[in-house]
């Protein structure tokens, strides 16, 4: 079963039995972000927690195996057209140089890992409309000079 049969097949359940991504999450007993990307297939889960979205959604075993395979994460070099996503895209291309200006005069040459990473989507109530808070924590990892 490939990535996106499996993707598929997982939003399905989840549309038919009405579980949020916070309730998988927590029946699997990780966060709602990793969770859900292991599910939407960018990340691979280990097999007791590939298991446990299956009991929950009550999908099968080939979606477990799935589940537990290796990415290939890739994704389309194209501006995305969905709304959301092309915010975080405008986002990125208006504050990514003064973020990697920030993190290297912090830390030095090096990158943000983005596997040594934790992501939480909060909201913060506010009185003129409430707002999205998203925390990225990643390890520092310098370059390395030889």
């Amino acid at each position: 079963m490939t990535k996106e049969l499996m993707t598929a097949k997982i939003l399905e359940a989840k549309a038919t039995k009405g579980v949020s991504w916070e309730a998988l999450a927590k029946a699997v007993g990780m966060s709602p972000v990793w969770t859900t990307s292991a599910c939407l297939g960018m990340n691979s889960m280990p097999e007791d927690k590939a298991f446990s979205v299956c009991e929950t959604l009550g999908l099968d075993r080939e979606v477990a195996t799935a589940l537990q395979a290796c990415p290939h994460k890739s994704w389309d070099q194209a501006v995305p057209q969905d709304p959301l996503i092309y915010r975080l895209y405008e986002i990125v291309g208006v504050y990514g140089d003064t973020l990697k200006e920030l993190i290297h005069e912090e830390f030095g040459d090096g990158i943000m890992s983005a596997i040594d990473f934790s992501m939480h989507v909060a909201r913060e109530e506010n009185p003129k409309g409430d707002r999205v808070v998203v925390t990225m924590n990643g390890k520092f990892l310098p370059y390395k000079a030889w």
